[in-house]
C-alpha cells in the first residue's frame, strides 16, 4: 500500500477508534445475541474493545452498538463463522489478521458472536 494511503487508513482507525470509544456500549454488556451464553459475551467483549484494534472501529453491527465504516457492514455481510474466522486469522483487504494477538478461544469467539448477531449461519 503506499504510504499516503497507509497514513490516511491509520488516521481513519484512530479517529473511529476515538469515536468507539467515547459511543460504544461497555464490552461487558448483555445483548439480545448473547444472552447467558459466556462464549458469545467474550465475543462480543473483543468485538467491542477486546481485540487491538477492535472490530467495533471498522464494522458496523448493530448489537454490539457498532457503525464503523472503514469495513463491510457486518449485519448486511452476515458471514457464517468459518469465514469471520478464516478473516480474524488471516486477515482480509485493509483489515490485519489477529492471528498473534487473539487466542484460538477467542477467535472462535468472536466468530461466533459476529455469525449469531449478524444473523450469519453457525
Amino acid at each position: 500500500m503506499p504510504e499516503p494511503r497507509r497514513l490516511l487508513v491509520a488516521l481513519a482507525v484512530v479517529a473511529t477508534a476515538v469515536g468507539v470509544a467515547l459511543f460504544a456500549p461497555t464490552s461487558g454488556a448483555a445483548s439480545a445475541a448473547t444472552g447467558d451464553d459466556p462464549q458469545l459475551g467474550e465475543g462480543r467483549a473483543l468485538f467491542t474493545g477486546g481485540a487491538t484494534p477492535p472490530c467495533a472501529i471498522c464494522h458496523t453491527l448493530k448489537d454490539a452498538g457498532a457503525s464503523g465504516s472503514v469495513g463491510p457492514s457486518l449485519d448486511e455481510l452476515r458471514p457464517d463463522e468459518e469465514r469471520v474466522r478464516a478473516a480474524v486469522r488471516g486477515g482480509i483487504g485493509a483489515m490485519p489478521s489477529f492471528a498473534a494477538t487473539l487466542t484460538e478461544a477467542q477467535i472462535r469467539a468472536v466468530a461466533r458472536y459476529v455469525a449469531k448477531a449478524s444473523g450469519g449461519a453457525g
